[in-house]
Protein backbone atom coordinates (compact mmCIF):
# COMPACT_ATOMS: atom_id res chain seq x y z
CA UNK A 1 0.00 0.00 0.00
CA UNK A 2 1.05 3.04 -0.84
CA UNK A 3 1.13 6.41 1.15
CA UNK A 4 -1.63 8.46 1.50
CA UNK A 5 -1.31 11.95 -0.27
CA UNK A 6 -3.39 13.78 1.84
CA UNK A 7 -4.62 12.41 5.32
CA UNK A 8 -7.69 13.90 7.36
CA UNK A 9 -7.20 13.61 10.96
CA UNK A 10 -10.46 13.12 13.09
CA UNK A 11 -11.23 11.77 16.85
CA UNK A 12 -12.97 8.87 16.38
CA UNK A 13 -14.62 6.26 13.96
CA UNK A 14 -17.95 8.05 13.49
CA UNK A 15 -16.18 11.26 11.79
CA UNK A 16 -14.40 8.96 9.55
CA UNK A 17 -17.92 7.25 8.51
CA UNK A 18 -19.34 10.51 8.56
CA UNK A 19 -16.79 11.97 6.22
CA UNK A 20 -16.71 9.11 3.84
CA UNK A 21 -20.92 9.27 3.32
CA UNK A 22 -20.65 13.03 2.85
CA UNK A 23 -17.93 11.99 0.24
CA UNK A 24 -19.69 8.84 -1.46
CA UNK A 25 -22.86 11.07 -1.56
CA UNK A 26 -20.79 13.39 -3.57
CA UNK A 27 -19.30 11.54 -6.35
CA UNK A 28 -15.93 11.31 -4.54
CA UNK A 29 -13.83 8.30 -4.37
CA UNK A 30 -11.71 9.48 -1.72
CA UNK A 31 -8.79 6.46 -1.31
CA UNK A 32 -8.75 6.93 -5.19
CA UNK A 33 -7.71 10.08 -4.60
CA UNK A 34 -5.18 9.19 -2.28
CA UNK A 35 -7.05 10.76 0.79
CA UNK A 36 -7.14 8.52 4.36
CA UNK A 37 -9.14 9.27 7.12
CA UNK A 38 -7.88 8.48 10.09
CA UNK A 39 -9.45 7.95 13.85
CA UNK A 40 -6.75 9.33 15.97
CA UNK A 41 -8.71 7.89 19.27
CA UNK A 42 -9.23 11.39 20.73
CA UNK A 43 -8.12 14.74 20.49
CA UNK A 44 -5.04 14.04 23.31
CA UNK A 45 -3.52 11.87 20.47
CA UNK A 46 -3.25 14.85 18.02
CA UNK A 47 0.56 15.23 18.51
CA UNK A 48 1.51 11.88 17.81
CA UNK A 49 -0.69 11.20 14.72
CA UNK A 50 0.72 14.93 13.02
CA UNK A 51 3.70 14.02 13.47
CA UNK A 52 3.63 10.61 12.16
CA UNK A 53 2.03 11.80 8.76
CA UNK A 54 2.96 15.63 9.13
CA UNK A 55 6.04 17.69 8.37
CA UNK A 56 8.06 15.49 10.86
CA UNK A 57 7.17 12.17 9.24
CA UNK A 58 5.60 11.03 6.10
CA UNK A 59 5.34 15.04 5.03
CA UNK A 60 1.47 14.47 3.54
CA UNK A 61 -0.98 17.61 3.48
CA UNK A 62 -2.93 17.22 6.21
CA UNK A 63 -6.52 18.46 7.70
CA UNK A 64 -8.66 17.75 10.06
CA UNK A 65 -12.32 18.12 11.91
CA UNK A 66 -12.23 18.63 15.80
CA UNK A 67 -14.82 19.29 18.66
CA UNK A 68 -14.61 23.35 19.13
CA UNK A 69 -14.54 22.84 22.94
CA UNK A 70 -10.79 21.33 21.76
CA UNK A 71 -9.44 23.95 20.08
CA UNK A 72 -6.51 24.58 22.44
CA UNK A 73 -5.68 20.67 23.00
CA UNK A 74 -5.51 20.69 18.58
CA UNK A 75 -3.28 23.80 18.57
CA UNK A 76 -0.97 23.13 20.97
CA UNK A 77 -0.45 19.27 19.20
CA UNK A 78 0.28 20.67 15.76
CA UNK A 79 2.51 23.28 17.00
CA UNK A 80 4.49 20.45 19.19
CA UNK A 81 4.57 18.45 15.68
CA UNK A 82 5.57 21.35 13.71
CA UNK A 83 2.58 21.27 11.29
CA UNK A 84 2.09 24.76 12.55
CA UNK A 85 3.72 27.80 13.70
CA UNK A 86 3.53 29.87 16.79
CA UNK A 87 1.83 32.41 14.01
CA UNK A 88 0.11 30.56 12.53
CA UNK A 89 -1.91 28.62 15.75
CA UNK A 90 -5.14 30.98 15.64
CA UNK A 91 -5.83 30.22 12.23
CA UNK A 92 -6.52 26.76 12.17
CA UNK A 93 -8.81 26.69 9.54
CA UNK A 94 -6.28 28.38 6.70
CA UNK A 95 -4.44 24.78 7.86
CA UNK A 96 -7.10 22.76 7.15
CA UNK A 97 -8.83 21.78 10.74
CA UNK A 98 -12.28 22.71 10.41
CA UNK A 99 -14.05 23.01 13.91
CA UNK A 100 -17.80 21.11 14.83
CA UNK A 101 -19.50 23.10 17.01
CA UNK A 102 -19.62 21.12 20.15
CA UNK A 103 -19.09 18.00 18.33
CA UNK A 104 -19.99 15.63 15.09
CA UNK A 105 -23.65 14.55 16.41
CA UNK A 106 -24.64 18.14 16.92
CA UNK A 107 -23.67 18.88 13.42
CA UNK A 108 -25.69 16.06 11.69
CA UNK A 109 -28.27 16.66 14.31
CA UNK A 110 -29.05 20.50 14.05
CA UNK A 111 -29.01 19.48 10.14
CA UNK A 112 -31.53 17.11 10.38
CA UNK A 113 -33.41 18.86 12.88
CA UNK A 114 -35.10 16.81 15.69
CA UNK A 115 -38.11 15.99 13.81
CA UNK A 116 -35.94 14.40 10.50
CA UNK A 117 -33.49 12.89 13.14
CA UNK A 118 -36.21 10.63 14.40
CA UNK A 119 -37.36 10.06 11.11
CA UNK A 120 -34.46 8.88 10.32
CA UNK A 121 -33.96 6.62 13.37
CA UNK A 122 -37.77 5.12 13.01
CA UNK A 123 -36.95 4.15 9.49
CA UNK A 124 -33.27 2.54 10.50
CA UNK A 125 -35.22 0.52 12.82
CA UNK A 126 -34.38 2.08 16.57
CA UNK A 127 -37.09 4.36 16.69
CA UNK A 128 -38.70 1.78 19.66
CA UNK A 129 -34.86 1.89 21.54
CA UNK A 130 -35.56 5.80 21.27
CA UNK A 131 -38.92 6.20 22.66
CA UNK A 132 -37.74 4.09 25.64
CA UNK A 133 -35.15 6.06 26.31
CA UNK A 134 -37.12 8.99 25.87
CA UNK A 135 -39.44 7.96 28.13
CA UNK A 136 -37.30 7.20 31.29
CA UNK A 137 -37.69 9.49 33.85
CA UNK A 138 -33.97 10.80 33.87
CA UNK A 139 -35.33 11.79 30.00
CA UNK A 140 -38.70 12.61 30.14
CA UNK A 141 -39.13 16.75 29.32
CA UNK A 142 -35.66 16.84 28.02
CA UNK A 143 -35.62 18.41 24.42
CA UNK A 144 -35.65 15.69 21.80
CA UNK A 145 -32.18 17.23 20.59
CA UNK A 146 -30.73 15.98 23.99
CA UNK A 147 -32.77 12.86 23.97
CA UNK A 148 -31.15 11.90 20.35
CA UNK A 149 -27.63 12.80 21.49
CA UNK A 150 -27.80 10.45 24.53
CA UNK A 151 -29.45 7.56 22.22
CA UNK A 152 -26.42 7.86 19.70
CA UNK A 153 -23.71 7.59 22.88
CA UNK A 154 -25.71 4.77 24.35
CA UNK A 155 -24.53 1.83 22.73
CA UNK A 156 -20.85 0.89 21.23
CA UNK A 157 -20.97 2.06 17.50
CA UNK A 158 -24.07 3.69 17.30
CA UNK A 159 -22.30 7.21 16.35
CA UNK A 160 -20.72 5.56 13.16
CA UNK A 161 -23.76 3.71 12.37
CA UNK A 162 -25.88 7.02 12.84
CA UNK A 163 -23.46 9.09 11.25
CA UNK A 164 -23.67 7.49 8.03
CA UNK A 165 -27.52 7.23 8.64
CA UNK A 166 -27.52 11.09 9.51
CA UNK A 167 -25.32 12.06 6.37
CA UNK A 168 -27.94 10.23 3.83
CA UNK A 169 -31.45 12.02 4.89
CA UNK A 170 -29.73 15.08 4.37
CA UNK A 171 -29.96 17.39 1.19
CA UNK A 172 -26.69 17.85 0.03
CA UNK A 173 -26.63 21.55 -0.12
CA UNK A 174 -27.34 21.18 4.34
CA UNK A 175 -23.92 19.42 4.65
CA UNK A 176 -22.45 20.63 7.65
CA UNK A 177 -20.14 23.16 6.70
CA UNK A 178 -16.78 21.98 8.36
CA UNK A 179 -17.28 18.32 6.54
CA UNK A 180 -17.67 20.40 3.41
CA UNK A 181 -14.98 22.16 3.99
CA UNK A 182 -12.76 19.43 4.38
CA UNK A 183 -13.97 18.13 1.52
CA UNK A 184 -13.26 20.93 -0.29
CA UNK A 185 -10.00 21.33 0.12
CA UNK A 186 -9.17 18.82 -2.65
Amino acid sequence: MSAPQAVVLVEGNSDRVALHALARRLGRDLPGEGVEIVPMGGIGNVRAFATRYGPRGLDVRLAGLYDIGEKQQLRVGLAAAGVTGEREIDALAATGFHACVVDLEDELIRTLGAGRAVAAVEQAGDGRSLRRLAHMPAHRGRPTEAVLRRFLGAQSGRKARYAEVFVEAMELGEAPAPLMAVLEQW
